[in-house]
């Protein structure tokens, strides 16, 4: 019972926060935003511990979002991380965008693939990306790079529950297991 309530939760924040996003007619760079935070976000443990701290002031996580994101966002994308802490929601933070991106994705009939790097992609890299995806598993997708370092080299792509590891090291440990 507790993960459906979890669920609605997140999904109502989220359903929130693309309605907000879509009436200040800045859904785009919002959604991009906000995919750059969580990413920040799920690096930072000490930022996700914080965030998510109900025993530290609300005011003082407020302005920790506002130092993060003031300035350096669009003022509706502050104003969604605040109202998401500033409701005690901040360790469901990472979830609620991902929710939020993903429903926005849906409203334009796509599904989101998450995919890291080491490097940033440039543009003929994601379009060829989506051409692959879409030919080898007919899904329409809207790519959410992400830089990440531990990848070293090729790219690891999430599409809901399935993930595709073309990654250097799991290539190189399939070419170890079949040593083996």
């Amino acid at each position: 019972m507790a993960d459906q309530s979890a669920s609605a939760r997140i999904g109502g924040y989220a359903a929130a926060v693309l309605a907000i996003s879509q009436a200040e007619g800045v859904q785009a760079e919002v959604e991009d935003e906000l995919a750059r935070f969580a990413e920040a976000l799920r690096s930072s443990d000490e930022l996700q511990s914080t965030l998510a701290d109900a025993s530290i002031d609300v005011e003082r996580r407020l302005r920790i979002v506002e130092d993060l994101l003031g300035g350096k966002a669009l003022p509706a994308t502050a104003a969604l991380v605040s109202l998401v802490v500033g409701a005690g929601r901040g360790g469901e933070l990472a979830e609620i965008i991902d929710a939020t991106i993903d429903r926005a994705a849906a409203g334009r009939n796509r599904r989101v693939a998450r995919v890291r790097s080491a490097v940033e992609l440039t543009g003929e890299q994601r379009s060829r990306l989506t051409e692959a995806i879409k030919a080898s598993s007919g899904l329409d997708v809207e790519i959410q790079a992400i830089v990440d370092p531990s990848v070293v080299g090729g790219v690891i792509t999430e599409i809901g529950d399935d993930v595709i590891d073309g990654s250097v090291r799991s290539r190189l440990q399939q070419m170890r297991a079949g040593l083996s």
